[in-house]
């Protein structure tokens, strides 16, 4: 099983490297760590944080902590008081370059990936399932599955060539047309602490948080006044997240203070990771995370408006969002492969044609000009009763109904956060978030009718501080 990564390698020896040649200039740029079109930039989002019911910190999980009660393990072990990390934003490091070559035409590249600043590790999400497999319940770290698996560069990378006359086309890792969208229609920012849309790539990934992030991926954009277009194609591989071809496309405009996108995307052979009950022994599961394979396809909508307030020098800023997003996951006919960060997968049982999750979102941000922020939101999935059992081979199971069972449900969480912008490399933040799973949502959680009814619920208070350069 492949080991989690440790913030030296390449990427960040040449970020190392451009930062230096910027401290040897003789005059260097205050507020940008840039060298002719080279321009490194991070963030570090540490602090503190109290959970109502969840499990010990993990060393590799993105984030850190299971802060939404929707993708935990199922295995809360009681209250947790704890530094905790990358609540607001995961903490990163990357380098974009924009260089001119002719007349308009930029050549581009991004290098980016995720750390957990109080490891030092890379994000490897595969990682921590892995660590937790043949683990008791009451005796797991915080794990789940993301598409952030210890790769070197587990956020993006890609290039290309620029022109505000024909557009941007770049190759590479990028992340799906629906994450790319959401960070600007999320009000909380796709925060892990306080968004579920942030914490998951469920939303993201159209149901499969490993397709959250595209590799083999070719991406045009273009922007013509109001009116922006994208479209994204990977060919897919037998060791991401995507095993086949897969297209997104994404419309939008914006005029004056509204601004709305819609998003398709179409996934062949999304990977599903399951729990870590689900893998054999620690700490290398025999033949690999157990895993399930779907098609994917999504719709969705979104929007925002903005309204200012005080004169031309001074504003304040209020934005109202809102979203919906109809996902449905149908049977994939692949029965094995690796996933992101190639780990090996052992495909097991699978679903059918009809499982369906409907979500909805809305909030406000009031963004005041002496540097306080204030952000509510509500975030709301419900999935349907959908056939339970079906094989790799396509061998239909039974229905929940005729089981005995009830596999739809829901999930809520509402969140609110302060956080006072000291200036453009300095915040400090608060907040409180509540979510809570339902029924079939609910299904392994201890104290629940397996696949009938219950409900668990979580409450996360967190508070900590960024550093952006």
């Amino acid at each position: 099983m492949k080991r989690s990564s440790y913030l030296t390698g390449a990427g960040f020896a040449l970020a190392l490297g451009c930062a230096s040649a910027q401290a040897e200039m003789k005059d260097p740029l205050p507020d940008s760590l840039s060298l002719g079109g080279v321009t490194v930039y991070g963030t570090v989002d540490v602090g503190y944080a109290y959970q109502s019911k969840g499990v010990p910190l993990s060393a590799t999980l993105p984030g850190g902590l299971e802060y939404q009660a929707f993708t935990t393990t199922r295995n809360f072990s009681g209250s947790q008081t704890t530094v905790a990390e990358s609540g607001l934003e995961q903490s990163k490091i990357g380098i974009r370059v924009s260089e001119p070559i002719a007349g308009d035409v930029n050549l581009v590249a991004t290098a980016e990936t995720g750390f957990n600043p109080l490891s030092g590790q890379l994000t490897d999400a595969c990682a921590s399932l892995a660590s937790n497999s043949g683990k008791t319940v009451g005796h797991q770290t915080a794990n789940a599955d993301s598409s952030r698996c210890g790769q070197a560069f587990n956020s993006v990378l890609n290039g290309g060539a620029s022109s505000a006359t024909f557009g941007t086309l770049t190759i590479g890792r990028h992340n799906s047309l629906q994450l790319a969208a959401l960070l600007g229609y999320d009000p909380q920012a796709l925060s892990y602490a306080f968004s579920f849309l942030g914490y998951s790539g469920f939303n993201g990934g159209a149901g499969s948080t490993q397709a959250a992030r595209w590799d083999n991926s070719i991406r045009y954009g273009y922007t013509n006044g109001p009116v922006h277009l994208a479209v994204l194609y990977s060919n897919g591989g037998q060791d991401t997240g995507l095993f086949g071809h897969s297209y997104g496309v994404n419309a939008g405009v914006t005029v004056q203070g509204l601004s709305v996108d819609a998003v398709y995307e179409n996934e062949k052979g999304a990977v599903n990771l399951r729990s870590s009950f689900d893998n054999g022994a620690s700490p290398v599961p025999t033949p690999g995370l157990a895993a399930f394979i779907s098609d994917n396809e999504s719709y969705n909508v979104m929007g925002k408006y903005t309204f200012e307030f005080g004169d031309s020098a001074m504003k304040d800023k209020l934005t109202l969002y809102a979203g919906y997003s109809h996902l449905q996951k149908s049977h994939a006919d692949y029965t094995g492969g690796n996933a992101e960060g190639d780990y090996p997968i052992a495909v097991g049982i699978n679903i059918n044609n009809s499982a369906v999750y409907n979500m909805e979102w809305l909030g406000a941000r009031y963004a005041l000009s002496s540097g306080w922020n204030f952000v509510g939101a509500f975030y709301h999935i419900t999935q349907n009763s959908w056939t339970i059992g079906l094989t790799p081979t396509g061998t239909q199971g039974i229905g929940c109904s005729a089981a005995g069972l009830l596999c739809s449900g829901d999930f809520n969480e509402a969140s609110l956060v302060a956080d006072y912008i000291i200036n453009k490399h300095y915040d400090v933040y608060g907040g409180v978030n509540y979510s809570e799973v339902t029924d079939g949502l609910a299904n392994g959680f201890v104290g629940t009718t397996v696949g009938t009814s219950g409900s668990e619920a979580q409450t996360t208070v967190m508070f900590g501080f960024r550093v952006k350069f």
